[in-house]
């Protein structure tokens, strides 16, 4: 459970503030203490605390500067205390200096220039970590993802990732290598990983994986901010962009996306007047220029494939061609089982539904999918194109019942009730 997620009930602005404020707090408080299980007990801490005086106070002048002195003060406190206990009080001099303890007013943390959240992003990318669990801990640090939600981001039990979340923490603490900044060689080795990280926050806030709600605004929009910041940390490096494209062209088609009720409208029945149409002239620029230089990465291909979609006046007028052999290019690059199941829909988009169901079979026993509501949605959806109404309602209710999102449980459902009917 992230940070924000144990807060007791506030209203709806103090809450969203302090969620957004959690992990910039967190990245503020390890860089100073190096400590990043203590660190993030502290900051759990200080909204807790926050929560109880801010109501009954009034909202700080400066709310990350009071968080940050609150929690900095409890891990403080933390260490003295089992500094006497073990009757060891060089621990103190040793973890927090003089200096740092007189670095605690909200005047100064209020004028830091630096971004604490990319700082936190490029220290939990922590080179004793494997990939997998260098992003789990980023993801629930920095995005606030629930572990349900990383597990599913990673196809995984909930149980197998709170376990690899824990252990990512311990083998930090136990690997002697400092929790800091890395240098701009050890950034450089780190890239990867962060863009991996932003890509999933970004994902699911553009679609919530559960709840009520079909996205999570605050978490894409969060996204987008942190890659800009990277991109001009790492103006030249096309895949950077490629993200940035990605998430500008994608994000484009938010407010065509659901009904006034919150219902998911899919791709083929929006009204495109209602998509950004600066986001796509940014974005398609973007992609265009990374694209002319030459090498070619899988958030440049999957920014290519948005703009497709984007630049197409209907999906009828869409180039599915193009869009068949950039996912043909993308599924050689990744093993991706997502990459894959948009690849069948592009299929039967060139070739007919029969073909895209053919690809789809080839996928059935994946086990990251097998168990996935959207082979099933896929499937139904291409059943539905071949006239095969019966086999279709049968793939829109199995599909519902793995869905964990309301809207897209909703949407699946009603799609099979319009094919009731329907011969069995």
């Amino acid at each position: 459970m992230s940070e924000s997620e144990k807060l007791p009930k506030l209203d709806a602005k103090t809450q969203h503030l302090l969620r957004e404020l959690a992990p910039v707090v967190l990245g503020a408080v390890v860089r100073r203490f190096r400590d990043f299980a203590a660190s993030e007990d502290a900051v759990q801490e200080a909204l807790v605390a926050a929560s109880t005086n801010w109501p009954r106070d009034g909202m700080p002048d400066d709310p990350r500067a009071w968080l940050i002195r609150v929690a900095s003060r409890r891990l403080v406190d933390h260490v003295r205390a089992e500094a006497a206990r073990r009757h060891r009080e060089a621990i103190v001099v040793s973890l927090v200096p003089p200096e740092e303890q007189l670095a605690l007013a909200p005047t100064e943390e209020g004028t830091v220039e630096r971004d604490d959240t990319l700082d936190l992003l490029f220290m939990c990318c922590h080179p004793s970590l494997t990939s997998a669990s260098a992003i789990a801990l980023t993801l629930r640090a920095v995005g606030g993802l629930t572990t349900a939600e990383i597990a599913k981001a990673f196809m995984v039990p909930e149980a197998t990732m709170a376990q690899r979340i824990s252990r990512a923490k311990q083998t930090i603490k136990t690997s002697g290598v400092p929790l800091e900044m890395p240098s701009s060689e050890e950034r450089t080795q780190r890239l990867g990983a962060v863009m991996h990280v932003l890509y999933l926050i970004f994902s699911e806030g553009y679609t919530a994986s559960a709840g009520t709600d079909l996205q999570r605004t605050d978490l894409s929009s969060e996204a987008m901010r942190l890659a800009r910041l990277l991109h001009r940390l790492a103006p030249d490096d096309a895949e950077v962009a490629g993200l940035l494209a990605l998430m500008l062209l994608t994000d484009a088609r938010r407010d065509a996306r659901s009904g006034p009720d919150g219902e998911l409208i899919p791709l083929d029945e929006q009204d495109r007047s209602l998509w950004d149409r600066r986001a796509i002239v940014e974005g398609v620029a973007l992609v265009s220029e990374t694209l002319a230089r030459g090498k070619v990465g899988p958030y440049q291909l999957q920014a290519a494939i948005a703009a497709v979609h984007d630049e197409a006046p209907s999906t009828e007028e869409t180039d599915w061609q193009d869009i068949l052999g950039l996912y043909g290019v993308l599924q050689r690059m990744t093993d991706n089982p997502m990459v894959s199941l948009n690849h069948a829909i592009a299929t039967a988009m060139v070739y007919g539904a029969q073909a895209g169901l053919a690809t789809l079979e080839q996928l059935a026993d994946n086990p990251h999918l097998r168990d996935h509501h959207r082979l099933y949605a896929v499937r139904a959806h291409l059943h539905e194109r071949a006239s095969d109404l019966a086999s279709a309602r049968a793939d829109y209710e199995h599909a519902a019942r793995l869905a964990t999102s309301v809207p897209e449980r909703n949407y699946l459902l009603v799609k099979a009730s319009r094919l009731h009917n329907a011969p069995k």
